[in-house]
């Protein structure tokens, strides 16, 4: 057996058929971790979790009233409207709480890593949403401030920096900052409770800041998108969009941002899009998500943006 193997890896080619395999191999696990497998970084618990939540309620009130469109309570008022805009059907959730406590954030399975993702609808169900869309799928990436319900995750900033992060204080107030002007932990230390890493940001001081050409990388120009954005103090619009379907054509980021500033936003942000768009209220997904056009099916993320207790 010993004399094959030599004989072998004595013909000139032998050596370079046994460094492309190894190579392949090699870049074939970076694919697959970087893509697919779950790399479990972290867990939060409630113990985690600092004092953010300790004086709003943390049950739902008796006597909220709901509709198929509506909820509403002493703490939270959501109103949902369906327009078109562009052959597109865009969902309007008009939010409206009594604390920034209860807009919140939550991870695929309660767990920090890469890759480990959850559908929209399943993460919403375990947290009691009473609306939820997608967040900024912070798990595709290896770099990147994460800050999530007042608590730091990761704090290496992302190497692109052409886009800003949205940041949302105690207070519930909106802010766009870059990662390579301040750290993850001077953000908690000014009160920072929860960030996005996607973008661009759409709306800023109530004017349009994109250009009509912007998009993400190489996405195509119509697509399903998701956008969270502040009216006024504790006054938010969440928005998702169909798309890539003979009965939505999907939006431009131009046009989302269009959306956002006629819906009165002083800031807006773009949140992860494609596939990934899903808006869920009252225990159903009431947007169609899709990836290809061919079927109607929510894709798992590894984080949402919910309103709940």
């Amino acid at each position: 057996m010993m004399n094959k193997l030599t004989q072998f890896f004595k013909k000139p080619f032998a050596y370079a058929a046994v460094f492309g395999t190894l190579l392949t191999s090699a870049n074939g696990y970076v694919l697959l971790k970087t893509f697919m497998i779950p790399t479990v970084e972290g867990y939060v618990t409630e113990s985690q979790e600092n004092s953010y939540y300790e004086d709003v309620a943390s049950e739902a009130p008796q006597d909220a009233e709901t509709t198929g469109t509506s909820y509403s309570d002493e703490n939270i008022q959501i109103s949902i409207s369906t327009v078109r805009y562009n052959d597109t059907d865009v969902y309007i959730a008009d939010v409206k709480v009594s604390s920034a406590a209860y807009l919140k954030t939550a991870l695929a399975n309660d767990t920090f890593g890469r890759n480990v993702t959850q559908k929209t609808s399943g993460i919403a169900s375990a947290h009691n949403a009473i609306l939820a869309i997608n967040g900024d799928y912070y798990g595709a990436n290896s770099q990147g401030y994460v800050i999530k319900n007042g608590v730091i995750y990761r704090d290496t900033a992302r190497r692109n920096t052409e886009y800003d992060d949205l940041v949302i204080y105690k207070d519930g107030s909106f802010g766009i900052i870059n990662e390579s002007e301040v750290t993850a932990q001077a953000l908690l230390d000014s009160g920072v409770m929860n960030l996005f890493a996607f973008g661009p940001t759409l709306v800023k001081n109530g004017s349009v800041s994109i250009s009509q050409n912007e998009e993400v990388g190489r996405a195509m120009a119509n697509n399903p998108r998701t956008a969270i954005g502040i009216i006024d103090d504790l006054h938010y619009i969440l928005v998702v969009s169909d798309g890539r379907t003979n009965a939505s054509q999907g939006l431009s980021l131009y046009e989302l941002a269009q959306v956002m500033q006629q819906y009165g936003c002083k800031t807006a942000y773009n949140l992860d899009g494609g596939g990934s768009s899903t808006m869920y209220f009252n225990g159903q997904v009431i947007n169609n998500p899709t990836t290809n056009g061919n079927r109607i099916s929510e894709r798992s993320v590894s984080d949402i943006v919910y309103i709940g207790y």
